[in-house]
């Protein structure tokens, strides 16, 4: 696998409404995009920190994925991404290593970015998504 950076930070929030102002203020930072990605029930917010992105999560279902963390953990990090080149590759040389996967085919992400989860029981706790963008130059 050819990982060539972070590609960003996922970070569950209650709310953009109240979180974006927070890191605009606290951090100098410039929300870019906000994105519904409605087959996931999530809304999301990036602000870019060098090569690396931040994302801010909020659930827009309680029963979703962000939903459901929010109400086991409570706010904060969610998930680290990693910019792959190939990602459908990537995850099929992950899981032949032992990785057990959340998703075994790429899907469809924000940013138009294509993504794939390995699960956390697998990778130390941490959830960790694998993110493949068809301009990307790894």
């Amino acid at each position: 696998m050819n990982l060539s950076h972070i590609e960003h930070i996922g970070i569950a929030v209650k709310s953009l409404e109240i979180s974006i102002p927070y890191w605009e203020k606290v951090f100098g930072l410039k929300c870019y995009a906000i994105e519904e990605v409605a087959d996931q029930r999530v809304k999301t917010a990036f602000f870019m920190v060098g090569q690396t992105k931040i994302e801010l999560l909020e659930s827009t279902d309680p029963e979703g994925p962000i939903g459901t963390f929010l109400e086991k953990k409570g706010e904060g990090m969610h998930h680290i991404a990693f910019a792959v080149k190939d990602i459908d590759s990537a995850l099929t040389e992950t899981e032949a290593n032992g990785v057990k996967l959340i998703d075994k085919v790429s899907r469809k992400g924000a940013e138009g970015m294509n993504i794939g989860f390995l699960h956390p029981k697998s990778t130390f706790g941490v959830l960790t998504e694998l993110c493949e963008k068809k301009d990307l130059e790894v």
